[in-house]
């Protein structure tokens, strides 16, 4: 009887070292290596669209629209060190097909969802394409370096039924009209240059073909492989004869898998090998105007995580087999339910979504290797997961909100910019979604860290022999957007639920 007391002892003085140990493993930091000579794609840009809230919200009070503005392209800082904005790569502006002119005989029911359309023939300007034009200058003046225009659907007096949207699921424009399209394009661009002195980089005809786009709910047009193929044909030679720089992007697929296959859609998918192959009777990826990048949207294909990467890796590998072939991601925001994973309906201005849009941009840049990521809204009026800033939908004043998806997209566009190029990292937590970037030019390094876990998590960083001892830190977590902060030391502590942007400094050699 008297040896339980020790054996009790020794049982309590185990469980203390086990315990302890398990403790000491669990807090032992996560080590993220970077190889430096492992280069995957070079950034081409960061985007959002301007449609549709920017035709009313470019009409506000100077200072409400300064500020959405700012935090949409500026790369100025507060006082405190924090970014005063998320500094957007490109802008994307909606070129109307002139629902808006045609008012409630357009059979678009939502206003809001009406897009105008440049005159024509007489030369004057919409009131609403004059305040979109509004953020196309203010994204000028704070920097944004590139510029899209995209098309929903062809101009309506253009199409085959009168409207802006198509009629049981079919081309709503004769092949006889895509010169006239192109011409359009043309005009549309030209009057952009006079007014606002930018010209479009970017010029997208056609936007998710595989959908019917019949329902009247929005501009929108479907088209076949081979009409797209000859329409954009017909879009080359007008932009040659006419001397337009502006690069044709296409199909901007309404989901991935169309890149690769037919699956429901026959004629509408395979589309990396219809367009950019050259065996296929389709192949336009020699064209001169044509950008050699195809885009798609990343709807419909997020979740679960392990067939988001499934259908990305192998799309990266389809696209290695055309030489110089890049990948844009050119349309997100959170819709349906995800495989429960998050549901697209009612603002969340909080952490919930702006993680799971982070972790979709991380997908689409390391498995899929997408060189551009573009967001759908860049204002909402909506009570849906569409927009990184949120308005009262108020045609000329109201409140304006900012959304942590705002924020935790800016820790990508910020800091990673056009040019530089995704480097190798490994991460062996699953829970910590690591990606670094390397500025070519000034050797900096910036890493790009999506914490899903709800623990701290303690890291250090190497890269090949050497160690870092310093760091630049931008956190955005439920109390904080984008904000600074210098850690000196090896270890670095990632927050709970946070994405942090990583900034190297000169790594110092281990000892």
């Amino acid at each position: 009887m008297t040896n339980k007391p020790a054996f009790k002892s020794l049982a309590l003085l185990s469980a203390f070292i086990f315990f302890g140990y398990t403790y000491a493993q669990e807090k032992k930091p996560v080590e993220l290596v970077i190889d430096e000579t492992r280069i995957h794609q070079t950034i081409d840009n960061f985007a959002a669209s301007d449609a549709w809230s920017c035709q009313f919200a470019g009409n506000w009070p100077d200072e409400k629209k300064n500020a959405i503005a700012d935090w949409l392209f500026s790369l100025d800082t507060l006082a405190n060190g924090n970014p005063k904005g998320i500094g957007l790569t490109m802008w994307r502006y909606n070129i109307g097909a002139g629902s808006a002119q045609q008012n409630e005989d357009s059979r678009i029911k939502d206003e809001w969802r009406r897009a105008a359309t440049f005159a024509n023939s007489t030369g004057s300007q919409n009131e609403r394409i004059a305040a979109q034009n509004w953020f196309l200058t203010a994204a000028k003046k704070r920097g944004v370096p590139q510029f899209l225009g995209f098309f929903n659907s062809p101009p309506q007096w253009l199409t085959k039924n009168g409207k802006t949207f198509a009629t049981k699921g079919a081309c709503n424009i004769d092949s006889s009209n895509y010169t006239r399209f192109a011409c359009y394009a043309i005009d549309a661009i030209k009057q952009i240059q006079q007014s606002t002195g930018i010209t479009f980089n970017y010029i997208s005809p056609v936007n998710e073909p595989q959908w019917d786009w019949s329902d009247g709910n929005q501009e929108g047009c479907p088209y076949s492989n081979a009409e797209i193929s000859n329409l954009v044909k017909s879009f080359n030679r007008t932009f040659i004869d006419s001397g337009i720089s502006t690069k044709i992007i296409l199909p901007e697929a309404g989901h991935i898998k169309y890149l690769q296959k037919d699956d429901d859609k026959p004629g509408k998918g395979n589309q990396i090998d219809a367009f950019f192959n050259a065996s296929s009777p389709l192949f336009i990826g020699d064209l001169p105007t044509v950008c050699h990048s195809i885009a798609t949207h990343s709807y419909f294909s997020t979740s679960p995580f392990n067939e988001a990467t499934t259908i990305r890796t192998q799309t990266k590998e389809h696209i290695l087999h055309i030489p110089g072939l890049q990948l844009w991601q050119s349309e997100y925001c959170i819709l349906g339910d995800n495989a429960g994973e998050i549901d697209g309906r009612k603002r969340d201005l909080g952490m919930n979504a702006a993680l799971y849009v982070a972790k979709v941009i991380y997908l689409d840049l390391v498995m899929a290797n997408a060189s551009a990521w573009q967001w759908w809204l860049a204002v909402s009026p909506y009570n849906y997961k569409d927009g990184l800033i949120y308005i009262d939908k108020n045609k000329t004043d109201g409140n304006y909100y900012d959304s942590k998806m705002l924020w935790a997209f800016g820790n990508y566009s910020r800091f990673i910019r056009p040019g530089m190029k995704r480097v190798n990292i490994s991460s062996p937590d699953s829970n910590l979604l690591a990606s670094a970037y390397k500025d070519a030019q000034t050797g900096q390094l910036a890493i790009i860290l999506v914490n899903t876990s709800a623990t701290q998590k303690t890291i250090t960083v190497r890269n090949g022999a050497t160690g870092y001892k310093s760091y630049t830190t931008y956190t955005t977590d439920a109390t904080n957007n984008l904000s600074k902060q210098l850690v000196a030391g090896a270890h670095l502590e990632i927050p709970a639920q946070s994405i942090v942007t990583v900034l190297l400094q000169i790594p110092q050699l281990n000892h």
